[in-house]
């Protein structure tokens, strides 16, 4: 897969979880660009950080990474852009299949839902697998914008 930057946001919740993902991704290798927030003291709204993401993720060769305490407010935000395909995961088979099966270009999990461990699998697997096309490409074609290759 042909990545040239990952963009990584988290609201106050998602903080810790967002430097810990932005370091495994450095040292995967990836060009990771923090669009914040910069502390998990003071609160801030995660639409706004959804909004940063999809207002920067604007290739097909740029993906995201989004993260607050539950995982679900901010990928509802991020889904409401055409572009954005946002999925909400909670271990690594969902990851593997977020990418086969709906082509998504940006991870999301919930700080306070998934540890370490379980980030550092889903975020390998994701930036490891590859859209299957197929009979998917259909699908994800019938959601709107289509990333297929």
């Amino acid at each position: 897969m042909n990545i040239s930057k990952i963009y990584i946001a988290s609201d106050h919740a998602g903080y810790e979880a967002k430097i810990e993902t932005k370091n495994i991704l450095e040292s995967m290798g990836f060009c990771v660009v923090d669009l914040g927030t910069n502390s998990s003291i003071e609160s801030v709204d995660y639409p706004d950080f959804a909004t940063l993401m999809a207002n920067n993720l604007k290739n097909s060769d740029e993906f995201g990474v989004l993260i607050c305490g539950s995982g679900i407010g901010i990928s509802i935000a991020a889904n409401r852009f055409s572009h954005i395909r946002c999925a909400l995961c909670h271990n690594s088979t969902l990851a593997r299949l977020s990418r086969e099966h709906n082509d998504a270009n940006v991870l999301c999990f919930g700080a306070r839902v998934v540890g370490k461990d379980i980030i550092k699998d889903m975020v390998e697997v994701f930036f490891a697998t590859e859209f299957s096309g197929g009979r998917h490409e259909k699908r994800v074609e019938k959601l709107g914008v289509c990333r297929c290759s």
